[in-house]
């Protein structure tokens, strides 16, 4: 869309800078250029040298430009606003009107700020002193004003007036960053333009430098429309004005920016490999030719050597930027413990870092010792900082923490309504109704997260795959398993689930060929063992409990009992074990692997230690029925059980009429994701 931008001056806008303080038998001097276009802000108000000169006496609307600008120095933003509109009134200045209009952006007066800015001015302003101003003020034209203070022009003014956003790029960036705050994106992108305007100028490109040597007004438009783009679900769109951004000015650093953060899943898609490409391709040293280096390592700081380098060459080493970077990666690797330490460092030097809060709570969630300070942090995060959504999840982690699924639902939907963008409550909200056992509603809300953040973590679809397995739609699951290795291969959860699915491959075979027993096992049933081994290895480096890595043991032992290796079968289920006494299934896949290897005694051992956990299992009952018969034919049952045969019918008939009503209760209420939902047994 081309902008109707007749008038676009190069910059209007000054600067304001601070007062001097001069005695009062001192006439104060303007100097040749307006008093509010110096860049040099003296924050501590020292006098000002004693040799401007005296030729020129500042007049009221000089000082009360100054009374303007301290208020806003000092945070009186209604003592701005007042002086401000004041000065404006007597000049009709458009410099004026732009400072009145940031004083009302400053006090979240939006509306007023825009009407301000896209009302119309008369192109000629007053030239000359401030007293000269004063002597003029009566000689501006007034504009005719209908109802409700709307502006009526008749056809003779339209020649001399225009908007202010007409006739400035800034002025048109501050009327639709007031339009963002109000909601009204559409309107938004239409005065920003659904593309840059300025592409193919020859003042626009990679390789203008700023002249000011700040950041372009330009780069700043494409990512205020490429945050547009995100909130009319414009994803592919806001990829490439966030990517335009950044080539225009790699100054430019934000959370929506496509460029390696601490973190955050509120970047549109690109792949490892692109991502790094662009990155690496960006014109640092043409924009900023002395800090290219640095600019360059802050837009590459996921990667290890990259935060060694801000570390040791630029002493960033307490920066809370640079060690969430290093928690992000420590908690990437499930290394909660490391990442807390780090996070806690964090919160000791900043109150509330918004990249950093929501690892510091997962770590809090993983780590079970923590659980009582993560109550007392919810707690503290509301009462301080009631409006941010990061203080509601933090209450929601911890009913999520609690197993009060319900509640921790309630708080994961009023963040996700107070900050649509904030992944981490999107899929603590779905692994709400996975726990519960509502596989469907976890597909539609994982789903929802995969789709809003498309690309910028694997673990949305990690967690697709995981439920469709549950449901047995096992293409579904192969689809977003695969479309998560794609960005992120180092997870070992995920490699586990992929061997769970190169497993159920193979029975497929098994069933499609109705043969029971293969001379060759499916080559399916090796590439598990290989995903399965794969996963252990990098579960090697990760601080969670060993119990969480149960069932790949488990399921690592069922893929070499499929393929008749005994013994490392037998190896992997007393890994199981040895983790976890009371496995149920782990005592009774052992107890079939004894029975393949015909040391029945052992395998009804394991069978009755498997029933002592698991009373009503039918399937262990079943085995253990066939090891007691294969037995009988080698001696008398009085070996076997005492009381011979009568009585151990007796005692399993009465263990499954006492333990049937009790077993039904329990899976009723039993919604949890444990580790069979990643058990191929």
């Amino acid at each position: 869309m081309h902008l109707p931008w007749t008038r676009i001056v190069p910059c209007f806008i000054a600067s304001p800078r601070s007062s001097p303080q001069t005695s009062s038998d001192v006439p104060r001097i303007a100097p040749a250029v307006h008093p509010l276009a110096n860049h040099t802000v003296d924050i501590f108000q020292d006098s000002e040298s004693a040799g401007e000169s005296e030729d020129d006496e500042w007049g009221m609307v000089d000082r009360m430009r100054l009374w303007r600008h301290d208020a806003l120095m000092q945070h009186l933003y209604e003592t701005a606003s007042f002086w401000g509109d004041k000065i404006l009134s007597w000049t009709s200045d458009p410099n004026d009107a732009f400072w009145l209009a940031q004083t009302y952006f400053m006090i979240h007066q939006y509306s007023r700020a825009e009407r301000l800015l896209t009302r119309p001015f008369p192109v000629v302003v007053p030239n000359g002193k401030g007293k000269e101003i004063e002597a003029q003020a009566g000689s501006v034209p007034r504009l005719p004003m209908g109802p409700a203070g709307l502006v009526k022009l008749p056809e003779e003014l339209h020649p001399s007036v225009s908007r202010l956003v007409d006739m400035s790029v800034a002025c048109r960036y501050l009327a639709a960053q007031c339009q963002v705050r109000q909601g009204n994106w559409s309107d938004a992108l239409e005065m920003l333009g659904e593309a840059n305007p300025f592409r193919h100028s020859e003042r626009s490109g990679a390789a203008v430098p700023n002249v000011d040597g700040g950041i372009k007004v330009e780069a700043s438009m494409c990512h205020l429309r490429g945050i547009l783009m995100l909130k009319l679900n414009r994803g592919e769109q806001a990829k490439l004005c966030f990517m335009e951004a950044l080539t225009l000015d790699v100054k430019l650093i934000g959370g929506e920016m496509m460029t390696p953060d601490e973190g955050g899943l509120s970047q549109p898609s690109m792949t490892v490999l692109l991502e790094w490409e662009f990155v690496q391709g960006l014109a640092y040293k043409q924009q900023a030719p002395d800090d290219a280096d640095f600019i360059q390592l802050i837009h590459e700081e996921e990667h290890a050597l990259t935060r060694q380098r801000l570390v040791e060459d630029y002493r960033l080493s307490d920066n809370p930027d640079v060690l969430s970077s290093f928690a992000d990666a420590l908690y990437t690797q499930r290394r909660w413990a490391d990442c807390y330490v780090i996070t806690t460092r964090i919160l000791e030097l900043v109150t509330f870092h918004d990249a950093t809060l929501p690892l510091h709570i997962a770590c809090m969630y993983h780590l079970s010792h923590l659980r009582s300070k993560l109550f007392v942090l919810a707690h503290e995060l509301v009462d301080k900082e009631p409006e941010n959504p990061i203080s509601w999840y933090a209450v929601g982690v911890w009913y999520l923490s609690a197993d009060k699924w319900s509640q921790a639902r309630q708080y994961f939907s009023k963040t996700s309504l107070m900050d649509p963008r904030f992944a981490p409550a999107w899929i603590a909200f779905a692994h709400t109704f996975a726990m519960e056992g509502e596989h469907d509603h976890a597909v539609t809300a994982y789903s929802t997260c995969a789709r809003m953040f498309l690309g910028s973590s694997h673990l949305p679809l990690l967690f697709i795959g995981m439920e469709q397995i549950m449901l047995s739609n096992h293409q579904l699951a192969d689809e977003a398993l695969h479309a998560a290795r794609a960005v992120c291969d180092s997870d070992p959860l995920l490699i586990n689930e992929l061997g769970v699915m190169a497993f159920t491959h193979g029975e497929y075979v098994l069933i499609v060929t109705q043969v029971t027993e293969l001379l060759n096992p499916p080559q399916s049933y090796q590439k598990a063992v290989q995903l399965f081994e794969r996963s252990l290895e990098l579960a090697q480096v990760t601080q969670s409990s060993e119990r969480s890595w149960t069932a790949t043991y488990l399921n690592l032992g069922t893929c070499f009992r499929k393929l008749k290796a005994y013994e490392k079968a037998k190896e992997n289920y007393q890994r199981v074990l040895e983790i976890e006494p009371q496995h149920r299934q782990g005592l009774g896949f052992l107890g079939m692997v004894y029975h393949f290897q015909d040391e029945v005694d052992k395998a009804i051992v394991k069978y009755h230690e498997a029933l002592s956990v698991d009373p009503i299992n039918n399937h262990i009952i079943e085995l253990l029925n066939l090891a007691l018969e294969s037995n009988i034919t080698c001696g008398s049952w009085e070996k076997v059980y005492p009381g011979g045969e009568e009585a151990f019918r007796g005692m399993m008939a009465s263990l499954k009429s006492k333990f049937t009503k009790k077993g039904d209760e329990a899976r009723q209420g039993d919604g949890n994701r444990s580790e069979e939902a990643m058990n191929v047994g």
